[in-house]
């Protein structure tokens, strides 16, 4: 009974580790058993398999277009976005947050919060939405986030690949201040803290990207020209993956 409401509480939130099926097939010691409700009537009981949900991880500099293409993909393809960097600022603002003070810091200074503290809000905000496709915006960033999220989440979710968008930094840091004077409310749309964010997203996102460049898991975006001709090449991508 107990495995059972472990069992059906996992395919509520939509995230059912593998651990759980393999306790369900230790408990059952073949895919199908034969039951016997009456003489020479045998019934076949299988076991329900638990899609996970698809994930596309969504790459680039700060200004690179990423959350103007996320809407977009939303509405042509039904993925729900989870941006890192929103929930991070969510939690931040959030009344008797523990890790708010933590965040605030690790943002205003151009740093990347511990991964501990993002892999929890983006597993959380996936339970609470009950969907299965995901736009994760602005994650992993670096070695830790990678290693955190395999540790964390890697076999709840099926990967599908990274959207990589490449822009120049001219382009990003002009997006980036012209988004600031437009009032974007963002603490870190200033030349100091792009400085940061630049830096720190060449040092340590970068090479994520070309590791997963070289597993095969890149779709790369031309990210300059405007925003309704990059989303002709992401749809482009979405359709040939099958969405």
């Amino acid at each position: 009974m107990k495995l059972l409401l472990s069992l059906r509480a996992a395919i509520d939130c939509g995230l059912a580790p593998t651990t759980l099926t393999q306790q369900i097939l230790r408990h059952s010691k073949a895919r199908k058993q034969t039951i016997t409700t009456a003489p020479n009537r045998p019934y076949k009981i299988g076991i329900m398999s638990v899609e996970k949900p698809k994930v596309v991880f969504v790459l680039g500099g700060p200004g690179a277009g990423k959350g103007t293409q996320c809407s977009k993909i939303v509405d042509r393809f039904q993925f729900t976005h989870l941006s890192a960097g929103d929930l991070l600022r969510e939690e931040r603002s959030r009344e008797g947050s523990e890790f708010g003070n933590l965040i605030e810091d690790y943002i205003r200074n151009g740093k990347i919060v511990p991964v501990e503290v993002t892999c929890s809000l983006l597993e959380n905000a996936m339970k609470a939405s009950g969907k299965l496709r995901f736009l994760v915006d602005g994650f992993p960033r670096n070695q830790d986030n990678l290693d955190g999220w395999n540790r964390q989440m890697s076999e709840k979710v099926d990967m599908q690949f990274v959207l990589f968008f490449d822009c120049s930094e001219d382009v990003c840091v002009q997006r980036c201040l012209g988004r600031g004077q437009s009032g974007s409310g963002r603490t870190d749309d200033n030349m100091d803290s792009l400085k940061k964010r630049i830096q720190t997203y060449n040092n340590d996102s970068l090479p994520i990207i070309k590791f997963f460049e070289g597993a095969g898991q890149v779709k790369r975006i031309d990210a300059s020209p405007d925003a309704d001709q990059v989303f002709g090449e992401v749809e482009r991508v979405f359709l040939a993956s099958g969405f």
